[in-house]
């Protein structure tokens, strides 16, 4: 079932006009919970809980909880992804670069002019170089990285006029919850990580 975009600027986040066919968004709200009052981070929520879900399986895996979605221009789920950085012994899986991948693998392109890419935690410079040139329209992030943060905490790579592609930025989608399954994994994991 496709999650559908919130309302964005007509002329779109790169000054152009936003694709036709786009369609007008209603906020997903699973059965029986209340929907978010918020029209800007609301909209988003059903796919940061898809994310949620995601960063789960990293830290079952004994990686940081991170999870990603990157949703098509029509909101449906091209890709998913979470930190496989233990898993696989690589410094690059990060969550991010990982949905990515695999959203490009699917549709054949690496330009993913439309997409959207959810992520419960601030990206950071490596994913937000990939963000820039993977073309995505928007970023949607969770909780901030006050430490490393690439999309507005410390650094705003993302939005940096000196780049040719400036995705949109929705921070603090359900914040409060993503923050707390990485407060959680690391009180319980330790510093080791």
């Amino acid at each position: 079932m496709p999650i559908p975009h919130p309302p964005t600027n007509p002329r779109g986040s790169t000054g152009r006009p936003a694709p036709a066919g786009r369609p007008d968004p209603v906020p997903a709200v699973p059965a029986g919970t209340a929907g978010s009052a918020d029209p800007v981070r609301g909209p988003w929520e059903a796919a940061m809980r898809l994310a949620l879900a995601e960063a789960a399986r990293a830290a079952a895996g004994g990686d940081v909880p991170v999870g990603a979605v990157v949703l098509a221009a029509d909101g449906s789920v091209l890709a998913t992804g979470h930190n496989e950085r233990e898993a696989a012994g690589d410094p690059t899986a990060h969550a991010e670069v990982l949905a990515l991948r695999r959203a490009a693998a699917r549709t054949g392109e690496w330009r993913l002019n439309g997409c959207t890419l959810v992520v419960t935690l601030e990206p950071c410079t490596m994913c937000a170089g990939a963000l820039v040139q993977s073309r995505v329209d928007r970023v949607v992030y969770g909780a901030r990285d006050e430490k490393a943060g690439a999309a507005g905490s410390l650094w705003d790579l993302v939005r940096d006029r000196r780049l040719n592609h400036r995705p949109e930025v929705v921070p603090g989608v359900l914040e409060d919850a993503c923050s707390h399954a990485l407060t959680r994994f690391f009180r319980d994991r330790g510093p080791e990580l």
